[in-house]
């Protein structure tokens, strides 16, 4: 192997070499600017009453996205907390309005707070990098603690055993309270309008408040009557409780009535307003009411007796012995003379024709019943009497003939459907032509012939 080839491959292994130590000291370098030249975040200053349990590393968060970190807390002269938080490079610049509340994540934690920042407005004033927002513009929580603080031991005490009570009254009850729970949200919804009408007029809700406290103080005066009156409630209510079937029942029947209460009440409304004529009306009336009622009181006196022999018709000891009694067989009288009215209804809407048929000769019926015995009887000592012999058609009259009719043809009068004569035409025709009588065309060719007159003028 020459010299020169020995060099040549010298070379390339050194190049190599060199190229490769550079390339990792490039991923070096590139790995330092990564971890040593930061995220560009900015530095501003967060001014809070109290640090609200806030350490090191929590989060600065915009509606829920983490947008930076706490990097130190110190308090400061006038004892407040100076927060003061990275924020992320594509955030920044802060604008004026920005605000800023510590809350936690959740109640099962002590550790686990954050900032959470409501953003100004984007045309609002920039916020340059280190700027303070200042208290009036943070809003720090309130513990429990601080609150139970502020409570003497009495009232915790007294706390604790109304948190106590609870756990008694809903213990073994889970089931009941799940299904109670899902009206919780509507409760709260009717209670938030409720306060919100309640303070409306600040003056009307301390007029009732101070009301209320002169009320609970009279109350408390008269403790022992008040005490006497739980008592009685207690008696009352186990009364009801006694009853609860009949009490359910009424409970039931209390929209109905109520329904109906209502439609009555309404048109007694309309009732009394007409009433208020009348009463009106009746004032001057009234005067002369006194003197009327003072005569009025010997008939009422004497009336007694009557009134007393009435009330013992109606009502009267035993039975089957006064109207009541009466009053209750009406109706097996009825299931017994049903069949009868049934049949005299039936009969009297079949005899209505002919009843129809005959009124308009009750004229001939009355006269014939009138003058029958004037002229067509005879007289003796005893006054008038008479012989009735049938006597039927012999002849007949025509063209001022009498002509014989033969033997045969003689009872061809009486049958049926023969003569029809209408009512008035067995005298002769008056001069104002009222018979024979048609009822003004009522009576057709069915019912009578005009034409059957008796002969002559």
């Amino acid at each position: 192997m020459s010299p020169s080839s020995t060099g040549s491959r010298t070379s390339g292994i050194t190049v190599a070499r060199v190229a490769a130590l550079a390339a990792i000291v490039l991923a070096v370098i590139v790995i330092a600017v990564l971890l040593f030249r930061g995220n560009g975040a900015e530095t501003y200053t967060f001014r809070f009453q109290n640090a609200g349990q806030l350490v090191k590393g929590d989060d600065v968060q915009v509606g829920g996205r983490r947008i930076g970190s706490i990097e130190s807390i110190e308090l400061t002269d006038n004892n407040q907390a100076e927060v003061k938080a990275s924020i992320y490079k594509e955030f920044v610049p802060l604008h004026k309005g920005t605000t800023a509340i510590i809350r936690a994540t959740s109640l099962s934690g002590i550790a686990n707070r954050y900032i959470a920042l409501t953003l100004g407005r984007s045309d609002a004033p920039e916020l340059a990098e280190g700027s303070t927002i200042v208290a009036e513009s943070t809003t720090a929580p309130v513990d429990l603690d601080q609150l139970f603080n502020t409570l003497d031991p009495k009232t915790r005490k007294n706390l604790q055993n109304v948190v106590q009570g609870f756990a008694a009254q809903y213990q073994g009850k889970g089931p009941q309270v799940n299904a109670a729970t899902k009206y919780f949200a509507p409760a709260l919804s009717t209670t938030d309008r409720v306060v919100r009408e309640l303070t409306s007029d600040q003056q009307a809700f301390t007029d009732f408040i101070v009301s209320s406290s002169r009320l609970s103080t009279a109350v408390a005066e008269r403790r022992d009557d008040l005490s006497s009156l739980v008592s009685n409630a207690n008696a009352t209510t186990r009364a009801i409780a006694a009853e609860q079937t009949s009490f359910s029942r009424t409970l039931q029947l209390l929209p109905v009535f109520l329904r109906r209460a209502n439609t009555t009440f309404v048109n007694l409304r309309a009732t009394l307003t007409d009433l208020d004529v009348l009463v009106a009306e009746s004032k001057p009336a009234t005067r002369r009411l006194a003197p009327f009622l003072r005569e009025l009181r010997p008939l009422v006196a004497a009336a007694r007796p009557t009134i007393r022999d009435l009330s013992r018709l109606i009502r009267l000891r035993g039975p089957n012995n006064d109207l009541v009694d009466a009053t209750r067989k009406f109706p097996a009288l009825e299931r017994v003379a049903r069949p009868a009215f049934q049949s005299s209804i039936a009969a009297l809407r079949q005899s209505q024709p002919v009843i129809e048929f005959i009124r308009p000769y009750a004229p001939e019926l009355v006269g014939w019943l009138r003058d029958f015995g004037q002229g067509a009887s005879n007289y003796d000592a005893n006054g008038h009497f008479a012989r009735v012999q049938p006597i039927f058609n012999a002849f007949q009259f025509n063209n001022n003939v009498l002509n014989p009719i033969p033997p045969d043809q003689r009872l061809q009068g009486l049958q049926s459907g023969v003569l029809r004569r209408c009512p008035g035409a067995a005298s002769q025709a008056p001069v104002d032509g009222s018979a024979p009588f048609t009822d003004g065309g009522n009576l057709g060719p069915n019912d009578c012939d005009p034409s059957l007159v008796p002969p002559g003028p």
